[in-house]
């Protein structure tokens, strides 16, 4: 999603604005630590500051991991912000993500802050922001990007369903240990169902699914 943001000509990209923050706060031992607090600021409400007006482009397009919200991160900013929720079932989250932090919980995972903040939005906007389900984005990526910028009051552009294979200049540092399928994609790639969930993550993925099946009901049609 990134990737097709970026390739429109009206946007810039942010990638994660609140991971260092995130990490100092909580004394996670994540991979390339050391590497992601020295690449970004750590205060919290410079970077929310950053995520309210820290660029000057027609569109902003911030991605957000849920569980970087802890309960000291501002919400203040979010008021100014258009937002949407991509939202995957649990199993396929935690089949991928146990492949780079094996040490993983459910609340790692993000579904139970995702739905709180989903009720936050709902709550300081007075309307249901857009929800969009990561398989249709795979199996009809331009209705979902079209049904999606339509739901931000955004003009759809085609130039998001395909870029150039390669690293980006807005990637966070932490892509050198997760976005190697990124860097090496040019568009959505085919969606594959998920496979059997890792021995010991069933628990993990059970606690998750209620907030996955409750944000799924207000899933775009596309």
């Amino acid at each position: 999603m990134m990737r097709a943001w970026e390739n429109r000509a009206d946007c810039v990209v942010s990638d994660e604005p609140f991971y260092a923050a995130y990490l100092a706060a909580t004394g996670l031992e994540h991979p390339m630590r050391a590497e992601v607090i020295a690449s970004q600021p750590t205060d919290w409400e410079e970077c929310a500051r950053f995520c309210e007006n820290g660029v000057s482009a027609p569109i902003h397009f911030q991605k957000h991991m849920c569980q970087h919200m802890v309960a000291e991160a501002p919400l203040g900013w979010m008021a100014a912000c258009r937002h949407a929720f991509l939202i995957r079932p649990p199993e396929a989250v935690a089949a991928s993500f146990h492949k780079g932090w094996p040490e993983m919980s459910a609340d790692d995972l993000g579904f139970r802050r995702q739905a709180e903040l989903f009720d936050h939005v709902c709550q300081i906007t007075g309307t249901v922001p857009p929800v969009i389900e990561s398989r249709d984005v795979l199996e009809t990526p331009e209705a979902a990007l079209k049904a999606l910028c339509a739901a931000l009051g955004v003009a759809f552009d085609p130039a998001m369903l395909s870029w150039a294979a390669g690293g980006r200049a807005s990637d966070g540092v932490w892509a050198a240990h997760w976005y190697a399928r990124v860097e090496a994609s040019t568009g959505f790639a085919p969606f594959r169902a998920a496979g059997p969930v890792p021995e010991g993550l069933q628990g993990i993925v059970e606690a998750c699914r209620p907030h996955y099946e409750r944000m799924a009901s207000h899933k775009l049609k596309v």
